[in-house]
């Protein structure tokens, strides 16, 4: 439970929603049967600065379930890789006897306070529109009618996923994390660690915590009812290696939504260390990435999709500061 419950603090990142640029939804193409059986996906991106290179694989989600991944370019760059930078993230962590004694306090944490439902915390439309998607795939659970809307959208979309032949693509990332134990190759972490010095305060602050969550859960509705069949196309692609399919099928963008209702809550505001999280995971990332092309000829990592394209990306920032970036054919 405990497991669990406390990474729900790390709302303060994206939801497990797929990782892309996002705008208005067009039509989905025609192709939404989903790929079977070995897909390689894109290739990598080259990083480099004279003869040290790192190399990038750029993860995505969802995936097709029945979807086995398997590159080759990638297991012959981890053989010969000196270093692997794991994904960037945020861990809250306490340690295990500790943690036992926030059992108690951790009941209750994904309730709406003061015992509201759902029809008492979201607008009468945005309500109406949750119940048929309840129906089709979560069926008769009350209990869900107490929690809190942001968690409520998680769970209604990873259900959503799965009855539609999705998963969230972490199969690749244990694979990748396989290979380079099996290689014992140095493992670097780009991890950010939020302080939890005051565990039990800040279970309780937000249990007490008012979110805004209404639009996360919204626009998560908005991804069940018109997109379902893009997120298909688009895993196709990844699957194929088709980045240009990718980033031409743009979609209502929850993940930004669900991040702030978590990022702007009360029980922030007064703890700096649980502050900035984006930002101090790209510069930490980008450290890590200039020490491990300094030190090492070849060395991999690791990142989202969504950090790698676009203006604002993690490999753009290291194209500023002068290193060459090559993207896959």
């Amino acid at each position: 439970m405990l497991k669990r419950l406390l990474p729900t603090f790390c709302l303060l990142l994206p939801l497990s929603a797929a990782q892309a640029q996002q705008q208005e939804a067009p039509p989905p193409e025609p192709d939404t049967v989903l790929l079977v059986g070995q897909r390689p996906g894109p290739g990598l991106w080259k990083v480099s600065k004279g003869d040290h290179v790192l190399w990038v694989f750029g993860s995505y989600s969802p995936l097709p379930v029945k979807m086995e991944w398997r590159s080759q370019q990638v297991e012959a760059v981890l053989a010969q890789s000196q270093e692997y930078l794991s994904p960037p993230m945020a861990h809250a962590g306490v340690g295990f006897w500790r943690g036992l004694t926030l059992l108690p306090s951790l009941i209750g944490l994904k309730k709406n306070p003061d015992g509201a439902s759902l029809q008492d915390v979201l607008p009468a439309d945005v309500y109406a529109r949750w119940q048929p998607l309840k129906a089709k795939y979560i069926g008769q659970d009350s209990g869900i009618e107490r929690e809190r809307p942001i968690f409520v959208a998680d769970a209604l979309f990873s259900a959503g996923l799965k009855q539609s032949g999705l998963s969230s693509g972490n199969e690749v990332g244990k694979k990748i994390d396989a290979i380079v134990k099996e290689r014992k190759i140095k493992v670097t972490s780009t991890s950010i660690e939020l302080p939890m010095d005051d565990a039990s305060a800040i279970v309780s602050d937000f249990k007490k915590s008012q979110l805004a969550d209404t639009e996360c859960f919204s626009r998560t509705l908005a991804r069940l009812e018109s997109d379902l069949d893009a997120m298909r196309v688009r895993a196709n692609a990844w699957s194929k290696g088709d980045l240009e399919a990718i980033q031409k099928l743009h979609y209502p963008d929850q993940e930004s939504a669900c991040g702030d209702a978590m990022r702007n809550a009360e029980f922030i505001k007064n703890r700096p260390g649980w502050q900035n999280i984006q930002e101090r995971k790209k510069a930490l990332w980008l450290k890590s990435a200039e020490n491990a092309l300094s030190a090492n000829n070849t060395s991999f990592a690791m990142l989202r999709l969504s950090d790698i394209i676009g203006a604002d990306s993690y490999l753009t920032a290291l194209k500023a500061k002068g290193y060459d970036v090559v993207a896959p054919d």
